[in-house]
């Protein structure tokens, strides 16, 4: 019980004592009663009205606070996860983060430059939820609007059932593969995410401070559109 309670607790990232992000979560939940009832309307909430925005700054850590991807009204699916796992939080349902590699072979020319050129990409983050005596996986990164976009099958979630990136899109292409896990993560480990960025980009054959600069320029150039 002891190890469930570290997953209810609020720090300065997973900020589910913020007034906003108490108040969201007892907003979407009003007259729920159970926890999977609750859970599922959390996901959707963060799915769909929190926009998906893959060129959400990186390396300035108050972006990555819930409260402040809340306000903003999009993120990146690290951006996401932290948020679905403070409004549950928030509400009492245990909840962790998940970090995982992934092949994908729908992302932009754009968004590939920003991570190396490859369509490998690191550290995709989703959440965990504690329902009913087990850990449930909720993926909410991209909103119903980027799927009929893109073209993407979205991610449904029923409380019971893992709720993966699906690894195929509408049309039968190849879209999201898991390849390596990490975690599972009572807080966001910033230091640990850093590190793991330098060390993929050395694989990669490119100098870190050259790629960051580089990779910025992009997440302002395509924020800025």
């Amino acid at each position: 019980m002891a190890e469930i309670e570290n997953y209810l607790r609020c720090t300065e990232i997973i900020d589910c004592d913020t007034g906003s992000v108490r108040e969201k979560a007892i907003e979407t939940t009003k007259g729920l009663k159970t926890d999977k009832e609750k859970a599922v309307a959390l996901y959707y909430f963060v799915r769909d009205k929190i926009k998906h925005n893959a060129y959400t700054p990186l390396y300035d850590p108050s972006r990555y606070k819930a409260s402040s991807t809340l306000e903003a009204g999009h993120g990146m699916c690290q951006n996401k996860a932290i948020l679905l796992v403070a409004l549950a939080r928030a509400v009492g349902i245990p909840a962790r983060l998940g970090l995982v590699d992934v092949e994908d072979h729908q992302l932009s020319e754009s968004f590939k430059q920003m991570i190396g050129g490859v369509n490998t990409m690191p550290l995709h983050g989703f959440a965990e939820l504690y329902i009913d005596g087990r850990w449930v996986h909720a993926s909410p990164a991209y909103d119903l609007a980027t799927c009929q976009k893109k073209g993407f099958i979205p991610v449904e979630f029923d409380g019971v059932n893992d709720a993966k990136d699906s690894e195929y899109t509408k049309a039968g292409q190849p879209h999201m593969k898991h390849i390596k896990y990490h975690g599972p993560y009572e807080d966001l480990p910033l230091d640990e995410i850093y590190s793991y960025y330098r060390e993929w980009i050395t694989k990669l054959g490119m100098e870190w401070g050259d790629f960051k600069g580089a990779s910025e320029e992009i997440r302002k150039r395509k924020s800025a559109n």
